[in-house]
């Protein structure tokens, strides 16, 4: 069985769910069940630990590994301080770090998140970074000890897809570590294609969510990611620059003439 090693947990589902922007939070136990999926990300500051009514995490099932993310940090002792927060109140150690300072594309700041990703690392949590495909900047995040590197596709929220692939395709080939291809993706296939470049997993949230039926996309956001994730396995062959006949063109017709 294809399973990614990664946190001290053993993953089978290569889809990893974002919780924001759906209509309700009522749907996000229909859209695990029918996706089937493992990992689930959940901005802290959308977590009311105070409320059983509001507190989103009363729709996650409680066996999927709970990754919530610094969503709103700008610096990088604001991403380590809610990364704290969320350990402490039974969140787990799992932590997605965002760090963004930036309004308008919303693209991280990869120092910053680079900052984080050591001292908390450094305090025993898996981390994994979101970020900019740099390949120098990465590099630092595994040295650092992250658990993976998570770059964009496209600008979060987005929908237009692979937009840094060739970026990200030289994180795959370089890094000995997970890459998680996040933000950006907008349709099934696009995550089908990132599975074949190679990536661990896909992370997907809007594209979901705004779908007209978000429990239906979920669901063939999963199966694109399985056989993307069993054709990278396969081994493609190799694209070439003029046409090659798959039968002979000779020894037919013409030669019995």
């Amino acid at each position: 069985m294809d399973i990614l090693k990664i946190g001290g947990q053993e993953i089978q589902n290569r889809l990893f769910l974002g919780t924001g922007k759906f209509a309700s939070d009522a749907l996000i136990p229909d859209v695990i069940k029918a996706s089937g999926v493992q990992v689930v990300t959940v901005a802290l500051r959308r977590v009311d630990f105070e409320s059983q009514q509001e507190n989103m995490l009363n729709y996650i099932d409680k066996e999927c590994v709970l990754m919530p993310n610094t969503s709103g940090a700008r610096t990088a002792d604001e991403a380590i301080r809610i990364a704290r927060i969320a350990r402490a109140a039974g969140c787990g150690n799992w932590v997605k770090i965002e760090v963004i300072k930036d309004n308008k594309y919303l693209l991280p700041d990869n120092y910053e998140t680079l900052k984080a990703t050591e001292i908390l690392a450094g305090e025993g949590f898996a981390v994994f970074p979101y970020m900019s495909p740099d390949l120098m900047v990465a590099r630092q995040m595994r040295d650092a000890g992250a658990a993976a590197v998570m770059p964009l596709g496209s600008p979060i929220g987005s929908n237009r897809g692979l937009q840094t692939r060739e970026l990200v395709r030289i994180l795959i080939d370089e890094i000995d570590l997970p890459i998680i291809v996040d933000a950006g993706i907008g349709r099934p296939s696009e995550a089908a294609e990132a599975m074949e470049m190679g990536a661990a997993a896909v992370l997907v949230n809007t594209a979901i969510a705004v779908a007209d039926d978000p429990v239906a996309m979920a669901e063939a956001f999963s199966m694109a990611v399985k056989a993307g994730r069993q054709g990278y396995l396969a081994g493609p062959g190799p694209a070439k620059l003029y046409a090659e006949a798959s039968s002979p063109l000779t020894g037919f017709l013409r030669d019995s003439e």
